[in-house]
Formats: structure tokens, C-alpha cells, sequence
């Protein structure tokens, strides 16, 4: 038994120190430029936003559309807190500013999460889309966020060994936290809330939990965007922004964090691609999200998940299909 506990974590561990290993010696070499490691911090922080969402809305089933307001919450508290601490502080303050940020975000999602969870469905999109907006208007009226002009001179502490830290130190507490006893409850809500309130289950409370730690979640990225780009603006936190992040966790699958992880990068690199095309690109992204969407509705990944044994499933499936051919 501890065997089979020990190997998945193992490989997982090898896995994560093999993508370190190999973005850090591209970094070296001079191969990954600034342009690309521009785009790589946006993966990063969508992958922090989007596996923060699923979370939420594939593992618990409820649909939030405020996620970008978390964020600015998390930006702007790091950003203020950076900017006004002594420059001895270092790198320290960065730290301690992206803390900051994340708890932060995480009260206002329990502050939040507890009047509005108790709605389901469309009521409760409409209430968090509504959060969104108030959060960013106090953005834009506030003297210390300098209102719709935003900060800017923000300073820089994010490379690549923090960017990876955080990262992949979000997607495992997401993780460990789905496989858990919580992750579990959480499950049940979403399948079906009233037999899962029948059972015992104290759904009201695990809905918040998972609010909570998505909200989290989400002022880390806003702390890693501020940090990295060291210019924000309430506008950039707005409606469309938690339409971006939602459609990254619907087209990866709803309740796959593997999902999340691959939208992400796929949406990054189209987006990266259709550059030359400054005219159509949008016209483009959405023509290749509406063609995705039909062919594969339930997303790329679905609710599974990447591993040993679904690679081998799928190479099978290739090899069969050949011999028929």
C-alpha cells in the first residue's frame, strides 16, 4: 500500500523538477527571450486562476463569474503593500505583499461566500458578477489605488523560480484539498446539493470552504501579475476578465484540473500565434473556440485527469484503430 501512495507522488515530484530544470536551462541559454517568458508568466497565472475556478465551479458546482474581483484584491494589496515599505525590505516585501494579497482575497471571499452561497445557479453568477463590479468601482474611487489611472512603478521580484513556487505549490494545495475528505463533500454538492444535505453533509459550509480557497488562490495571481508587469489598472480586472478565466476551465472540463492546466497553455500559444494577425485575431480565437467547443463540448480533458494509465488506454486506442484500418 505505501508503495502505491509513494510511486504517484514520486513521479508526480520527478515531473515537476524535470519542467523546472528545463525552462531554467532555456533560461540560461538565452533561448527563452523576454517576449517569451512574458507569455509563460501569463500560463502561469492562468493556470493559478483557472485551476482556482474549477475548484469552485466544476468540483463544487457553482457558478461564480466575480473571479477577476479576487484578483484585483490580491494585485492591489501587494502593489500598495510593495510600494510603501522601506527598499531593505527586498524580496521580503515581495513575499509578504503576495501573503497579504491571498489573505485578503480570501477574507473578502468569506466575507462574500457567506450571505451568497446559500443561492444556486443563475442567482448566484448574477451575485458574484455583481461582487466583481462593486470591488472594482472601490478600485476606481479609492486615493490609494490612485482611482482609474491605476499604480505603476510597481517593483519586480518575479522570475522563475517564484513563478514556479507558486504555481505549482497552488495546483498541489488544489489538488490535495479535491482528493481530501473536503474535496469529497465538495463533490457531493455538486452532484446533487439536496441528496448531499440529506447525507449529512453541510453544504452551505463546504460551498464557502472552496470559495474561500479559490478566492485565495486568485490574490496570489493578482499578486504574481502585479509584481511581474508592475502596472495595473481597475479596467483590467473587469467582466471580461472572469469571462476569460471561466472560458480557460470550461474548455479545459469542468472538474479536471489537468483540464485547466491545458487550456491554459493552448489558449496562451493561439493567442501568441495570432499576433501577425493584429486585424482578425479575435475573429480567429473565437472561430477556433466555437470549432473546439462543438467537436469536444465536454472539454478537452472532460473530469479526467492526465496519468500513466490514461496514456496507455489512449496509446491502445491508437494501435486498435490502426489494425482495423
Amino acid at each position: 500500500m505505501k508503495e502505491l501512495v509513494k510511486k504517484p507522488v514520486l513521479r508526480k515530484g520527478v515531473g515537476l523538477v524535470a519542467v523546472f530544470i528545463i525552462v531554467q536551462l532555456l533560461l540560461m541559454t538565452g533561448v527563452m527571450n523576454d517576449y517569451y517568458f512574458a507569455t509563460l508568466v501569463t500560463i502561469c497565472i492562468n493556470i493559478i486562476l483557472a485551476s482556482s475556478l474549477n475548484l469552485i465551479t466544476g468540483f463544487t458546482g457553482q457558478l461564480s463569474l466575480g473571479h477577476a474581483g479576487f484578483m484585483s484584491i490580491g494585485a492591489y494589496t501587494c502593489a500598495i503593500f510593495m510600494m510603501h515599505v522601506p527598499p531593505g525590505w527586498g524580496v521580503g516585501a515581495f513575499l509578504a505583499g503576495v501573503l497579504l494579497g491571498a489573505v485578503a482575497a480570501g477574507v473578502v471571499g468569506l466575507l462574500v461566500g457567506l450571505p451568497t452561497l446559500r443561492l444556486r445557479g443563475d442567482y448566484l453568477a448574477i451575485a458574484t458578477l455583481g461582487l466583481s463590479e462593486i470591488i472594482r468601482i472601490i478600485m476606481v474611487n479609492l486615493d490609494i489605488t490612485n482611482g482609474a489611472a491605476g499604480l505603476s512603478g510597481i517593483p519586480r521580484f518575479v522570475n522563475w523560480i517564484w513563478l514556479f513556487v507558486f504555481t505549482a505549490g497552488v495546483v498541489l494545495l488544489i489538488a490535495n484539498f479535491i482528493n481530501s475528505t473536503h474535496g469529497r463533500a465538495c463533490k457531493a454538492v455538486r452532484e446533487d446539493e439536496i441528496a448531499a444535505d440529506t447525507m449529512g453533509v453541510n453544504t452551505t459550509r463546504y460551498k464557502v470552504i472552496a470559495f474561500i480557497v479559490g478566492a485565495f488562490s486568485a490574490g496570489i495571481a493578482g499578486a504574481l501579475y502585479a509584481s511581474y508587469f508592475y502596472v495595473i489598472k481597475p479596467d483590467l480586472f473587469g467582466f471580461l476578465k472572469s469571462v476569460d478565466i471561466l472560458v480557460i476551465v470550461v474548455l479545459g472540463g469542468l472538474g479536471s484540473l489537468s483540464g485547466s492546466i491545458l487550456a491554459a497553455i493552448l489558449l496562451a500559444v493561439m493567442s501568441s500565434l495570432l499576433q501577425s494577425f493584429a486585424e482578425i485575431r479575435m475573429v480567429l480565437y473565437a472561430v477556433m473556440l466555437v470549432a473546439i467547443m462543438i467537436f469536444r463540448p465536454q472539454g478537452l480533458m472532460g473530469s479526467k485527469e492526465v496519468s500513466l494509465a490514461l496514456l496507455k488506454k489512449f496509446g491502445k486506442n491508437l494501435t486498435f484503430k490502426k489494425k482495423r484500418v
